[in-house]
């Protein structure tokens, strides 16, 4: 999958992911910093990650542990300063809370400072840090 965003290119390919950038970002972010980057590095391999690029640049990143069925966590997702206040960090949400393979699914996330970035793609606080999103799919009698 990719999609155009202004002058970005979101994309679930794995492939393109900048492992350093995600590296450097992930040990300056309060969620992140005590991960070892061997650990980092395994949870790429065994999630989905979403890429925003500019270019051929790496600026920004998600990722999503799931079962592929019930639930997904969404994670890790940053955007590297000099890119904020653009609207991306609500785009890369919009594309993976609206993705036909996660919309029937309970989203869950853990924020200590962006609750109404996520509460705006339909995830309520479920206590101080962690939300949650229960599935989206049309109701099935």
């Amino acid at each position: 999958m990719e999609i155009s965003y202004k002058q970005y290119v979101i994309s679930d390919d794995k492939s393109r992911i900048d492992v350093q950038t995600v590296l450097n970002f992930l040990a300056n972010s309060y969620w992140a910093s005590r991960r070892p980057p061997e650990k980092i590095k395994k949870s790429l391999q065994n999630s989905i990650c979403y890429g925003v690029y500019h270019n051929d640049k790496m600026i920004g990143f998600a990722r999503i542990v799931t079962d592929g069925a019930t639930m997904y966590y969404l994670c890790d997702i940053f955007v590297l300063e000099e890119y904020r206040g653009q609207g991306i960090s609500k785009k890369i949400v919009d594309v993976i809370s609206n993705a036909p393979e996660f919309e029937w699914m309970t989203g869950i996330l853990g924020t200590q400072d962006a609750h109404g970035l996520y509460e705006q793609f339909g995830f309520v606080r479920d206590s101080e840090r962690f939300m949650k999103r229960l599935p989206q799919g049309r109701k099935i009698l």
